[in-house]
């Protein structure tokens, strides 16, 4: 999910650069090309930073952050342990 503080031209402007990374991501693969994938990973990484999908959380609802944490260290513990039963 992206920034829901985004503008629409924004947004799109975004997802399109996002859509074109990809692309070269597929290409550059499909090259065997190290230096275009590498390149083509960055600008992959960038969209996805400016849209809010990586990097530090956008939103403020109080409840602590838990990501990049494995489940036995946060109070989703027991549920994790249920899933293994």
């Amino acid at each position: 999910m992206s920034n829901p503080a985004l503008g629409p031209d924004q947004r799109e402007r975004l997802v399109s650069e996002l859509m074109t990374g990809r692309r070269d991501v597929r290409a550059a693969l499909a090259a065997r090309d190290r230096v275009a994938l590498r390149r083509a990973r960055s600008a992959v990484d960038r969209s996805k930073r400016a849209l809010g999908e990586r990097g530090p959380v956008w939103w403020d609802d109080g409840a602590p952050d838990y990501n990049r944490r494995m489940a036995v260290n946060t109070p989703y513990a027991q549920w994790l342990e249920d899933l293994t039963d």
